[in-house]
Formats: C-alpha cells, structure tokens, sequence
C-alpha cells in the first residue's frame, strides 16, 4: 500500500529545500568580507616569511607560513568574487577594479601564477634553504605584485 504526503508536508519540505539553497548562495557583502579576510591572513603569513628571510631564519615558521600561502592559494578564492561584488563594503569598501570581472583570461593567468609560485615556495620552504626560500618568496610578492597592478585600485 502507497502513502500520499499531505500537502502540509509536501509544503514544509519544498519551503525547507529553497532554504537551504538560498543559504548556499552567500550575499556579495559577506563575499567581500571574505576575501578581505583572506588576504590579510595571507598579508600576515607573508609578513611571517619576510621577517625570516630578512632576519632570524626559523625554518618551521617559514614552512607554515609557506604551507598557508599554499594552501589559501589552492582554496579556490575565485569563488569569492561572484556577481555583485565589483562595488561595494566587506569590512571596508572593497578596492577590485571592474577589469577583474570582464578579463577572464588575464584573470586566470594571475591566480595560475600565484598558485605556482605559492606552490613552490611551500616545497622551497621545506628544504629549509633560506636563499633559495627568500629568492621563491620574491616571486610569490611578483605574482601578487602584478595581479594588484591591473586588478587592485591604488588606495
């Protein structure tokens, strides 16, 4: 014998699915705050290599400093400069130039760059070679270097 779902139900569940889906689907305002969050955790592990490489070289400090860049460099951050996040306030209004959004190509070029670089340099960092670290970390500050110059108003 077949049960029918009541309408209530059937109502219930489609309400509570549509929830769901919109909870998915995060507001350009809270994207914004993300990625500024993001990049100052980046800015702080870059901070953490620079201080070693222009100073006491720690080599576990580096390697996780390193190991973060990595790792927010493969996270997938495009993900987080979807529609309606050209303009607007995350913590503070948000510095991307509009050619962020319409270069595709240009765009993907930079974040490859980026990944590879942040990529060797973790692998760099593991040798526990300070030069060979502060020459990787050079390129890494080059990639994100070029990716401000064209995408990244001037503040």
């Amino acid at each position: 014998m077949r049960k029918r779902i009541s309408p209530l139900i059937a109502v219930l569940i489609a309400t509570a699915s549509m929830g769901a889906a919109a909870q998915q689907a995060p507001k350009p305002e809270q994207q914004i705050k993300w990625r500024q969050s993001v990049y100052q955790v980046l800015a702080w592990n870059q901070a953490r290599i620079k201080a070693n490489v222009e100073g006491t070289f720690n080599k576990e400090d580096v390697i996780r400093a390193a190991n973060s860049t990595a790792a927010i460099a493969n996270s997938g951050l495009g993900a987080l400069y979807g529609p309606g996040t050209e303009t607007g306030k995350g913590w503070r209004d948000t510095t991307v130039k509009p050619e962020l959004f319409t270069d595709a190509k240009g765009v993907g070029e930079a974040a490859a760059n980026f990944t590879r670089e942040a990529n060797e340099l973790a692998r760099v960092a593991a040798t526990g070679d300070a030069v060979a670290v502060k020459a990787q970390f050079g390129k890494v500050g080059q990639s994100c270097k070029g990716c401000h110059d064209d995408y990244r108003k001037k503040d």
